[in-house]
């Protein structure tokens, strides 16, 4: 493009950051294609009506400045014809299902020579797409013989649909390469003209375009409290009952929905004013939830975060150390703060209970990932990309990954999964090392086979703190642990039993292993009316570890071979240390 011909589209200014970023790489002749992804499907702030005409008896210039007037709540398309190219002459859209439309500009269109009146536009991707690049060519050629410029925008909607990754045969491959030469063929370049490839998912474009140099890939997010706030003030006026409650502090209600679209919240509230119910504060943590959740399809959900370290038996030294993080995290003092944690230790230790008691003594949510994996070629990464933008958009968050050494892949795929484990690894890795990410998000893994997790994965700057756990070192701990679980189902156990009970107490008891005795105590006296310690002596002597001895003690080693600080594995454990 040249710097004299190209028009900025700077309406965009003042508007998001990814909006500014496209147009700086615009207006630098960087670029003139770009891949927009991730949050495309979203409602968007957008000016309430077109931009203003040039004053009279001056041409318009396309590259002067556009007023932002009051906005409005709208699509994609209408954030590109409105903030981003609101000056260009033309702009069409395709997708699979409407076909190739004209935007904008459809008088100018039928003064092309290629134009047939009466014509059906084509809907087919490969003739559809070939009349957007032929159309292109012509505004250059008209150019080069002295012919004013004609601006054009093509949007390509769903792209991935037209042009997939997957099952990309002959015809897909050369599609790929038609688009992708609009952004290459110097005779397109020198002019004016630009091609948006809107897709939710990267990873399910075509290689060939989602690898193109030439085509920066510009990321949308999900919207930050500012824009939460903005389009809550233009929801306000027609949903007056819904937001009754919390007019005043909209705000803070931008901020505990931080992570939900605009959409959703868009579509709470109108569901709200229908049914003539108010949004009341306490509600709002819990309406966060459902609609991300209900957005990402089973892909996450929310640790609940009732409990805190008071709730957590023993582990005072853990504890200490823990509250010691979440002080530096509230002050700030992020250089001190570990970047994630690895709990590790035997199967029922309480790794899961753990990120519950961490995450209600924070005071932020925990986020779980859930099963992301899919065996469409690049679903699994469109899967993985719509989580890391959630946990971006969230602000301070956990994040939790269960049975980590399965859910995190592996540097080296194996033969038979296409490369998945290695793109899967290659994706999380990147983002636990996420500079932007720190302070806002803090990793937490959880496995009881520790040694499978790549060692890459484990490393400072990635995990910082590798926390192990353990079953219990002996009779009175692992009395007293089973008393204490009695206690919250209220069933009273006196300290005194324990010099009765000692010989029945399992050696190497789990939490998970000791609640379960409590339930089991607690269910008898409630039904059979028994005496609590009876009940309690009768539990204990019928009781049978579910997981062999042998695995316990190989999984302990295996968390004391991986702790961080020696003063968090028990005495009786450290001799596995130096074995």
């Amino acid at each position: 493009m040249s710097t004299t011909a190209a028009p900025p589209p700077r309406a965009a200014r003042g508007g998001p950051a990814w909006a500014a970023q496209l147009v700086e790489l615009y207006e630098s002749n960087a670029a003139s294609q770009f891949i927009v992804h991730g949050n495309v499907t979203d409602r968007l702030l957008l000016p309430a009506g077109p931009p203003p005409p040039a004053a009279a008896g001056e041409p318009a210039d396309p590259a002067a400045p556009t007023p932002l007037p009051p906005v409005r709540l709208g699509g994609l398309i209408d954030f590109f014809l409105r903030r981003l190219v609101p000056r260009f002459d033309i702009v069409f859209s395709y997708d699979l299902g409407s076909g190739l439309r004209v935007e904008k500009g459809g008088e100018l269109f039928t003064r092309w020579p290629g134009f047939q009146e009466g014509q059906e536009f084509p809907r087919a991707p490969r003739p559809a797409l070939e009349t957007v690049g032929r159309y292109f060519r012509y505004c250059a050629n008209l150019a080069r013989i002295g012919q004013p410029a004609q601006h054009v925008a093509v949007v390509v909607k769903a792209a991935h649909l037209v042009v997939p990754a997957e099952g990309a045969g002959q015809e897909v491959h050369a599609l790929a390469l038609l688009v992708r030469d609009w952004s290459s063929d110097e005779l397109l370049t020198r002019h004016p003209l630009v091609s948006f490839l809107v897709t939710e998912s990267f990873n399910d474009l075509h290689p060939l375009l989602a690898t193109n140099p030439r085509a920066p890939a510009v990321k949308v997010p999900l919207p930050e409290p500012a824009e939460i706030e903005a389009a809550l003030e233009l929801i306000a006026p027609s949903c007056p009952t819904a937001l009754a409650e919390l007019r005043g502090d909209l705000p803070n209600v931008a901020r505990e929905l931080a992570g939900a679209s605009l959409a959703a919240i868009e579509s709470l509230l109108k569901v709200k004013e229908y049914r003539r119910e108010p949004l009341r504060p306490p509600d709002l943590v819990e309406l966060k939830k459902q609609m991300v959740e209900t957005e990402l399809a089973g892909l996450i959900e929310f640790v609940p975060s009732r409990l805190t370290f008071d709730d957590l038996y023993g582990q005072e030294k853990l504890k200490a150390w823990l509250r010691q993080d979440l002080a530096l995290w509230r002050r700030n003092e992020l250089k001190a703060l570990p970047r994630g944690y690895l709990l590790c230790g035997p199967v029922g230790t309480g790794k899961t209970y753990l990120a519950e008691c961490l995450a209600g003594e924070a005071g932020v949510p925990v986020v779980k990932i859930k099963n992301f994996r899919d065996k469409w070629v690049g679903t699994t990464e469109g899967n993985l990309e719509k989580i890391f933008r959630l946990l971006r958009a969230l602000g301070r968050c956990f994040v939790f990954i269960d049975e980590a050494d399965q859910t995190l892949g592996k540097r080296e795929s194996g033969t038979g999964d296409s490369g998945l484990s290695g793109r899967v690894y290659s994706m999380i890795a990147q983002e636990m090392s996420n500079s932007e990410s720190r302070g806002r998000v803090i990793w937490i893994l959880a496995s009881s086979r520790p040694d499978l997790i790549e060692i890459d994965l484990k490393r400072p700057g990635r995990i910082d703190l590798k926390i192990p756990l353990f079953p219990t070192t002996g009779a009175e701990e692992g009395f007293h642990l089973i008393r204490a679980l009695c206690k919250r189902y209220g069933v009273a156990i006196e300290e005194s039993a324990f010099a009765r009970l000692q010989p029945m107490v399992p050696e190497l008891l789990t939490p998970a292993a000791a609640e379960t005795l409590a339930f089991k105590t607690y269910r008898a006296v409630r039904t059979e009316g028994t005496a609590p310690l009876e009940t309690l002596e009768r539990q204990l002597a019928a009781w049978r570890n579910p997981v062999p001895r042998e695995t316990l003690e190989f999984q302990i080693a295996l968390a004391v071979q991986e702790a961080s600080d020696l003063e968090l594995v028990p005495e009786a454990f450290r001799r596995l240390r130096e074995s």
